[in-house]
């Protein structure tokens, strides 16, 4: 039987086009981000499958590649369900790796710790432009300041980074955890009932507002409790209305003062204050073109966030392109005792989709010279050849060395669409030091 050309459904194999384009986006997220005093650490791709089904990942937990036991420990006859078959699975994200890392090793890192971390995760996800089964995802993490500077310090380096790759009038829209508990509070929605309710907010901008009263009702919630939940939204959207000469930040305070003052104590003081302070130290320090826009519907759909959640969105992309937020428990799940942490995630590969649809080109100090060698050069010919390419490598410059081909004219066509801007010929007898 013939082997499979082919990758597997949601992975690709990377084109060297592509790969100059990773290794540079890479490259300028490591540079943007140690500016910031973030310093770069690896975990392994497989992690204990206990560690990964922890009921905080939320739907990611069902697009787990787990892992079956091996040897010894496998017993196929006797196994009831998965758990009897696995005890490990390839992480679908690098945050829950990152909180083990940190247990494990807290004792022997700064505090606060400020984290960069990139590197391939695997989701069991129906593949779509912009997303795959196999992807890069690149964060950078602070554990250990309980203090809304992490939050701060996450979206100006993040936002510093995309401008450097020239996306412009982009929005990071903010939200916080406790906007929205006390949102659903307010309505009379049950605490168990929180994360359904939540889960149909977030298809608000696709659905709309009579779409997600729908399915409310639909999942048997009470109607007065759903009409006074939905008041909210239409109190905001009013705001909107009387408002839009307005620019983001002063229609954001009168939206956050809206429900403060609507919610009353059913919203912690300390959750507008958070969100104010964010925004305006924000606003006053960025350097890149965007806005940061208070969304109530945002939600992200990890169940690990506690406080801040934040997301980009790209006009080029018209979809989330990264997100985050404050994850104070998680740690402790690991160590008994919850440890502040904070941390954003860009969508390495959606920006890369974006980046190759619009043809980017990886910006150089130097030209690629491509050397094409006639076969049958005599030695001492050769060796001045090879003489001349390194002294050109040294001095910076890209060289690729190949043999003359019959078809030159096709050659040099290949050569330039690969980026060689230089192409000179070495012929036998006409070479000279």
């Amino acid at each position: 039987m013939a082997l499979t050309k082919k990758p597997v459904k949601g992975m690709k194999d990377v084109m060297p086009e592509e790969m100059e384009i990773r290794n540079y986006v890479m490259d300028l997220i490591k540079s943007t981000y140690r500016t910031y005093g973030f310093t770069q650490i690896e975990t392994p791709c497989v992690e204990n499958i206990e560690n990964l089904t922890n009921k905080q990942g939320g739907e990611n937990e069902k697009l787990i590649f787990k892992i079956l036991k091996r040897g010894e420990k496998l017993h196929l006859e006797d196994a009831k369900s998965d758990a009897d078959l696995v005890d490990s699975g390839l992480r679908y994200d690098l945050t829950v790796p990152l909180s083990r890392y940190y247990s494990n090793h807290m004792n022997e890192l700064p505090a606060p710790f400020k984290a960069l971390q990139m590197g391939n995760v695997w989701r069991a996800d129906q593949p779509q432009r912009g997303r795959f089964r196999q992807f890069m995802q690149c964060d950078i993490d602070i554990l250990g300041e309980p203090s809304n500077l992490a939050e701060i310090e996450l979206i100006l380096a993040t936002t510093t980074l995309l401008g450097k790759l020239d996306f412009k009038d982009f929005n990071i829209r903010i939200n916080d955890r406790r906007m929205l508990k006390a949102m659903a509070a307010y309505a009379g929605f049950e605490e168990a009932s929180y994360d359904t309710v939540f889960i149909i907010l977030d298809k608000m901008d696709k659905i709309g507002a009579d779409g997600v009263r729908e399915e409310l009702i639909g999942e048997g919630y009470d109607e007065a409790v759903v009409d006074r939940y939905m008041g909210l939204f239409e109190g905001l959207g009013q705001i909107r209305e009387a408002n839009e000469a307005e620019d983001d930040s002063v229609l954001a305070s009168k939206e956050i003062a809206y429900l403060a003052d609507t919610m009353k104590e059913m919203l912690p003081a300390e959750c507008r204050t958070n969100l104010d302070e964010i925004r305006e130290s924000v606003n006053a320090a960025k350097t890149a073109d965007f806005h940061l826009v208070f969304d109530p519907t945002l939600v992200r759909g990890m169940s690990y966030y506690t406080g801040t959640i934040f997301e980009v969105e790209l006009k080029e992309f018209h979809s989330s392109c990264g997100g985050g937020g404050r994850y104070d428990r998680m740690i402790g799940k690991f160590t008994g005792q919850n440890t502040p942490a904070c941390g954003f995630s860009i969508g390495f590969e959606r920006i890369i989709t974006i980046l190759l649809e619009q043809g980017f080109k990886v910006p150089r100090d130097k030209e690629n010279i491509a050397f094409l060698v006639e076969k049958g050069l005599e030695t001492e010919e050769q060796n001045l050849v090879f003489k001349q390419a390194e002294a050109l490598r040294r001095e910076g410059y890209t060289v690729l060395m190949v043999r003359m081909a019959k078809n030159k004219k096709f050659q040099k066509e290949q050569l330039s669409g690969q980026g060689y801007t230089e192409i000179r010929e070495f012929f036998k007898g006409k070479i000279t030091g």
